[in-house]
């Protein structure tokens, strides 16, 4: 067998990787910038206490920490105990570490069967399963962590509604992140009414913890994401190149690429990638395609893997129409991603 390339330069669009149920299982982990994450790494910002008390609550959700006993007379009453829910939601703007809380609670849980996914990464899966087999595969588990949790469609709200309330009575455990509290789901993006019932079920499941702050990316970046002219973009390829494996590409002709690839095996098309390369960027106008550009991004930050560009700066490559629309936040959250990986 011929060894894996390591170096050179690659088109993404010749790449049509398959993936298979066993390996969308076996990549249930957190990403590898996540890899070490850990409650103590989380650097808590004084100036929203949100985040330091939310801090605390996960570290006791997830087994690490407990109420000291009280001691109290002969005839006092016990403290009325809470009943505690299944899962623990964690709401917030993008940028604010809901995701190294996620993978911190994932760590310190000591699980003997844990998953870590994005929410498209379990819809796919359960896609190509089936619903039945998904829900004998993750019965009886011990913890399912569910990254951005954001419903962009009414047959996503129902398949994942109905796999947790599967779940939950046989013990597992939820943490699941997202921009928007549970009870908001769809909002904006199709006729959330019409699925209200599926909507608080999930919700009955979750202790909503919000999460305040400002965007930790921005704080340590100033400006826009970084825009190359053509001359820079050709050494930054070559240097690159000569290193690790780089990806060069039209953004128009990725673009529709994507369209051809299901979002779950986007992670495979930047498989032992060291940098991406992207070509004479324009705005984007299609829905359809800015969305299917998100679910791409979320994965190559994932991976960390950087990013060198030509034409439109990347942050600016989703229309206002869009930016004022129903899937804002996604697109806030990708553009605060893109302008990082410009910076790499």
């Amino acid at each position: 067998m011929a060894a894996a390339v390591t170096t050179g330069v690659i088109h993404l669009t010749d790449r049509t990787p398959d993936v298979s149920g066993a390996d969308m299982v076996a990549a249930l982990v957190p990403p590898p910038q996540f890899d070490g994450a850990t409650f103590e790494t989380y650097r808590a910002d004084d100036a929203y206490p949100s985040q330091q008390a939310a801090k605390e609550k996960l570290i006791a959700f997830s087994g690490g920490g407990a109420a000291a006993p009280v001691r109290r007379g002969l005839f006092s009453k016990a403290p009325k105990i809470e009943p505690t829910k299944p899962g623990v939601y964690l709401d917030g703007g993008f940028g604010v570490g809901k995701t190294h809380l996620l993978a911190s609670i994932y760590h310190a849980m000591p699980a003997r069967r844990k998953y870590f996914g994005s929410f498209i990464e379990y819809t796919a899966l359960v896609g190509a399963l089936g619903y039945q087999k998904a829900v004998e595969l993750f019965r009886g588990a011990d913890l399912l962590c569910i990254d951005e949790f954001e419903l962009d469609d009414p047959g996503d709200t129902m398949v994942m509604t109905r796999l947790l309330g599967e779940l939950v009575p046989g013990g597992t455990r939820l943490a699941a992140t997202s921009n928007t509290p549970p009870n908001a789901l769809g909002e904006g993006r199709f006729a959330a009414q019409d699925f209200l019932r599926e909507i608080n079920a999930m919700s009955a499941s979750f202790e909503t913890l919000r999460i305040d702050g400002v965007d930790f990316r921005q704080r340590a970046l100033d400006g826009h994401a970084v825009v190359l002219d053509d001359e820079a973009y050709t050494v930054a390829i070559a240097d690159a190149a000569a290193s690790g494996l780089v990806s060069d590409d039209a953004f128009g002709d990725l673009v529709a690429h994507l369209a051809r690839v299901h979002p779950s095996r986007y992670i495979r098309l930047i498989d032992g990638l060291a940098t991406i390369g992207l070509r004479d960027v324009v705005t984007l106008e299609d829905q359809s395609a800015a969305l299917r550009l998100v679910a791409f991004v979320d994965r190559a930050y994932d991976a960390q893997v950087p990013i060198r560009a030509t034409g439109v700066a990347l942050d600016r490559v989703f229309g206002e129409d869009m930016l004022g629309g129903g899937y804002r936040k996604k697109y806030l959250r990708a553009i605060s991603r893109l302008n990082a990986l410009t910076h790499s």
